[in-house]
């Protein structure tokens, strides 16, 4: 049996990924975006894919370039509003595959006052202590440097999981080698936030 990576293209994976995601609340209408690397081809998902989608997107919807000329895919119509941060991820890290930016349901708590989340379960043990970027405008060049200094020295997290980093008051994003295994951590990260934040109802 093929896996979902084997079985679709670049465009259906992250469509699928899209799909995915929204179903179990691990991003929402607001915002969010996904891209993958293909040897030297981006795809990234659309600008306002959850906004004026929700996220029902399609393999026409993908923006699609190379990573040699990553200016020209700044200049195309959909380019996402994360995307700056998404190329600068790809250009300090080449060996990155895929990377999300999502508003998980439980994390959103966390970011809104910029609080740390415990890694309570075995699951997310691996992440640690999530870090916040340092403060920035939104969809910046500055802000895509910033996630870009606290991936750095993560380089072998980034190989076996995930390097995720805590966005101020707007979500994460999370670096991989693969889609596959970069949705995975986010939700990891998701169903330990959402631990911690239950742990009020038993304590």
């Amino acid at each position: 049996m093929k896996s979902i990576p084997e079985r679709l293209s670049p465009e259906e994976l992250i469509c699928y990924t899209a799909k995915f995601m929204y179903e179990r609340d691990l991003t929402d209408v607001a915002g969010g975006n996904i891209s993958l690397r293909v040897e030297n081809r981006l795809y990234l998902s659309p600008t306002l894919a959850g906004n004026l989608f929700h996220w029902q997107i399609g393999p026409e919807d993908i923006v699609v370039g190379s990573v040699e000329k990553m200016e020209e895919i700044k200049q195309h119509p959909k380019f996402t509003r994360e995307g700056l941060s998404h190329l600068a991820i790809y250009k300090a890290f080449p060996f990155v595959g895929a990377i999300i930016h999502a508003h998980p349901k439980y994390v959103n708590p966390f970011v809104a006052v910029s609080k740390s989340i415990p890694p309570l379960l075995n699951s997310a043990k691996h992440f640690g202590n999530l870090q916040y970027h340092e403060e920035a405008e939104s969809y910046s060049q500055d802000q895509a440097d910033k996630i870009v200094k606290v991936m750095t020295g993560q380089e072998n997290l980034m190989k076996k999981k995930a390097a995720i980093v805590l966005m101020p008051r707007h979500g994460l994003i999370a670096a991989s080698k693969d889609i596959i295994t970069a949705m995975d951590c986010v939700e990891r990260i998701n169903t330990n936030a959402f631990t911690v934040l239950a742990q009020k109802w038993i304590d």
